[in-house]
């Protein structure tokens, strides 16, 4: 709609006072999110691809009941399909939300970006469940001087 409505660089919101802070900008781009590098189109064509096709890979292997996981993966995935449609037809992406002084970005942007972070929080949760707990002594008690990853003989006391 964007782009049969809106003239390449013009931008429009629905109330003048929220101009500023929110509206709708026409802008294309070749880049990567955000305007990024702009001269580097072709490698994210094919960065695009190659996301495109890894997560379709692995993404059968995630475990179901690995939700964050699974939602991160589908999210990149949407995100990066959906750039390399306009990448594919086009040769640039049409980005169109604007927020504040924030860089201008589209749908598919702010659906890697979520994504990533939902991934990285993903990783770190698991992360957090599978640590290591205190080492127990002899006795099954958690031991309470601090274990040294240097051996025993080389520990100074």
């Amino acid at each position: 709609m964007v782009r049969i409505y809106l003239p390449l660089g013009d931008f429009w919101s629905p109330w003048r006072w929220l101009i500023p802070y929110a509206r709708l900008v026409h802008i294309s781009n070749a880049g990567a999110a955000f305007g990024m590098l702009p001269r580097l189109r072709d490698i994210f064509t094919i960065l695009s691809i190659v996301v495109v096709i890894a997560i379709l890979y692995y993404f059968p292997k995630v475990p179901r009941n690995d939700w964050m996981l699974r939602l991160a993966m589908g999210l990149e995935f949407g995100g990066a399909l959906g750039n390399l449609a306009d990448r594919l037809t086009q040769g640039y992406v049409t980005d169109f939300i604007s927020i504040g002084r924030f860089p201008v970005f589209n749908v598919a942007d702010a659906c890697i970006s979520l994504g990533v972070v939902i991934m990285v929080l993903s990783l770190w949760s698991r992360e957090k469940e599978y640590a290591p707990s205190e080492p127990a002594d002899q006795n099954g008690s958690a031991s309470e001087t601090p274990s040294s990853p240097l051996p025993e003989d080389l520990r100074s006391e």
